[in-house]
């Protein structure tokens, strides 16, 4: 059986941490991932983030992002990510934690909360004052996670759960606000996107997704094209693509197994798949530049 796709702890996000850390406040001193970001990866934590400055384009899943200052940056585990490019002033004040921090000692259920979902809007920018409001929380909690104190982690635990329960309201109103000036077509295309996410692993065919849409495929290809550039199959490939980058990066998996894991019929078909839509083989991806 093929290995999990790699998902990084939190303590690849500096040398200051243990495989046993579960909650950490990342600001602009903090030197780089001990990781690459700049090709396709998970982690097994959530984070919470305001961009204070510079700029960055992050793809989280199927979209691709603008993150710039008062850009807040909501992101689960195991949404594939992949910071496409960063200035050299770009900086994230953000609090990063596991599950079990959140919810230890706590009823909080963290699936409530929609910005966590997968197919959720990743990076928004709310309003300035809003904005200011939860940059002041963060640093109020980054204030508690430099001093020492006999309750740090119960005071940092019940800090976030402030800033989540603040978010859920900000999300809400962003989403509403999106939606009511959403097109039928960019309603559409949320939606397939949307599916690709959930089958993309065994269901390839654009009839698939048309019919679980009730429209046409026609109908839906020339409605995807028309409101991002890209065809319904184009957009499917791209999700099996990223997956696949992920997967390559375990170099203890052979490809063959990728193959399987991803539903191909034979490694040779995956190869073929592969090179397609990247234009190098799985084998030149994985050995790098």
């Amino acid at each position: 059986m093929p290995k999990p796709i790699p998902t990084y702890p939190l303590s690849n996000l500096s040398n200051q941490l243990d495989d046993e850390t579960d909650v950490f406040l990342l600001d602009t001193k903090v030197e780089q991932p001990k990781s690459a970001v700049n090709v396709p990866f998970r982690l097994n934590y959530y984070g919470v983030g305001i961009c204070i400055s510079g700029k960055a384009e992050l793809k989280a899943n199927l979209e691709t992002y603008t993150v710039e200052p008062g850009s807040l940056v909501i992101l689960p585990p195991q949404v594939i990510r992949q910071f496409v490019h960063r200035s050299n002033e770009f900086s994230v004040l953000s609090i990063f934690f596991t599950l079990d921090f959140i919810s230890r000692n706590s009823t909080i259920n963290i699936d409530r909360f929609p910005f966590f979902e997968l197919d959720a809007v990743h990076v928004f920018r709310p309003a300035k004052q809003s904005a200011e409001q939860l940059e002041i929380l963060l640093r109020f909690i980054k204030h508690k996670y430099d001093t020492p104190h006999p309750f740090r982690q119960e005071i940092l635990r019940n800090a976030i759960h402030i800033v989540l329960y603040d978010l859920a309201a900000l999300y809400h109103h962003q989403a509403h606000l999106a939606h009511s000036l959403q097109t039928r077509n960019q309603t559409i295309t949320a939606a397939f996107k949307k599916l690709i996410n959930q089958h993309f692993l065994t269901q390839r065919s654009v009839a698939f997704y048309a019919t679980t849409l009730s429209i046409t495929p026609k109908h839906l290809s020339e409605t995807v094209k028309q409101v991002t550039g890209k065809t319904a199959g184009e957009w499917i490939a791209s999700r099996v693509i990223m997956e696949a980058k992920v997967l390559l990066q375990i170099s203890v998996v052979s490809i063959a197994q990728i193959a399987n894991q991803l539903h191909f019929a034979d490694q040779s078909t995956f190869g073929k798949f592969f090179k397609n839509n990247t234009g190098i083989s799985p084998m030149r991806y994985r050995l790098g530049p």
